[in-house]
Parts: C-alpha cells; sequence; structure tokens
C-alpha cells in the first residue's frame, strides 16, 4: 500500500515491481499476487489496460491511518485512559498537530456541536469537557525531549 498511496494514480505492478527493485530483490509474481490480495480485500480498485491492470488506492493513508485509530480506540474499555496514554506517546510535533486538528474541527462545526448539545446536553458536555482536558493533559503527559514516540502501528504499510 505504501507504494501505492506514494504514487498517487493508478500504477501497474511494472511501475510497482521497478521502485521495489531499487531497494531489494523481488519477483513480478510476488507483486502481482500483493496487489490482488490488496484488490481483493477492497483496499485498491484496478482497471484493466490491455494485458495488465492500474491499481489505485480506494482510500488515503490519513484516512486509513485514521480508521486504525478509531477501530483501536473503540475497542478499548476505557476511551478516555487509552487517548490520555497516546497522547503521552505523541512527540511534542504530534501534539501540536493534534492541536490544530482539534482547532480545525472546532471551527468548521460549531453549529453542528450547538444542535448535539440541545439534543443530548446531559451526554455532550461531559465528553467535550473530556476531551478538552485529555488534550489539555497531553502537553504535559509527553515523553522528555528527544525521547523517541510510540512505534507505528502500522509498521511498514505493506
Amino acid at each position: 500500500m505504501t507504494r501505492v498511496w506514494e504514487w498517487n494514480r493508478p500504477v501497474t505492478v511494472r511501475e510497482v515491481l521497478e521502485d521495489l527493485q531499487k531497494e531489494r530483490s523481488i519477483a513480478y509474481t510476488t507483486v502481482m499476487t500483493v496487489l490482488d490480495n490488496l484488490h481483493q480485500k477492497g483496499w485498491v480498485r484496478r482497471e484493466a489496460e490491455g494485458r495488465a491492470y492500474r491499481y489505485e488506492a480506494v482510500s488515503t493513508r490519513a484516512a486509513y491511518a485514521a480508521a486504525l485509530m478509531n477501530e483501536a480506540w473503540s475497542a478499548s474499555d476505557n476511551p478516555a485512559a487509552a487517548l490520555v496514554a497516546f497522547f503521552g506517546m505523541m512527540s511534542p510535533e504530534q501534539r501540536h498537530a493534534l492541536r490544530d486538528a482539534v482547532r480545525m474541527v472546532q471551527v468548521d462545526a460549531p453549529a453542528e456541536d450547538a444542535e448535539q448539545q440541545a439534543q443530548r446536553p446531559e451526554e455532550t458536555a461531559p465528553a467535550e469537557e473530556g476531551a478538552a482536558a485529555a488534550s489539555e493533559g497531553a502537553g504535559e503527559a509527553g515523553s522528555a525531549e528527544g525521547d523517541e514516540p510510540g512505534a507505528s502501528a502500522t509498521g511498514n504499510g505493506r
């Protein structure tokens, strides 16, 4: 998937193969099998081009990462604690990006937030307060300057 996302356009098995062969020896059939498996799983779509296919990612890398984070967070028996622990693993740069993202969501959705509060005032306000407290606590709970953040959940993305 990493190669398909990096190209950011429909790619052939041959293109991916040539790109991968810059780093290591790999067989055409291996790349073809992996792309076919990704197609079977619904991660890429393909379109015939002569005797070959062009493969294109179904979603962006960012959307995939967001779905993984949502899946992991949803599986937690204590979502607030999971978020605080996650924030604590973030580098200062990642926490800054998180704050920017939270600001963008707050700017983009004030009408939606007001509508949700009107429908469920007893549920929405505490959740927002908890998220704000967790977000603020992330700056304090982070690792010391120079520490490595936690390992990626997705590995190398392939």
